[in-house]
């Protein structure tokens, strides 16, 4: 990972940017773990939804995945580093 040589200043529209970035990430990995919290209860006391909550409790992982991932991506872009 290549990272700025010179120190890196950020214009205040880039900071508010990075900020609602982070703001909406967090908000979709919280609603993400709402839902595994949500599973799980639901199948402790209706184990006949198990089978059904196993599907949407296995598809919130990659969303957290990916929350972070488009973050992290643009954190580096605004900030220059680049990956080889």
């Amino acid at each position: 990972m290549a990272m700025p040589t010179e120190p890196v200043t950020l214009s205040a529209e880039q900071v508010k940017k990075l900020v609602q970035r982070l703001s909406t990430m967090r908000h979709d990995i919280n609603n993400y773990l709402s839902l595994v919290l949500a599973g799980a209860e639901l199948a402790r006391y209706k184990p006949d939804l198990v089978k059904r909550m196993v599907e949407t409790l296995s598809q919130q992982p990659p969303k957290i995945i990916e929350a972070i991932t488009k973050f992290s991506d643009e954190f580096e872009r605004t900030l220059g580093i680049t990956r080889p």
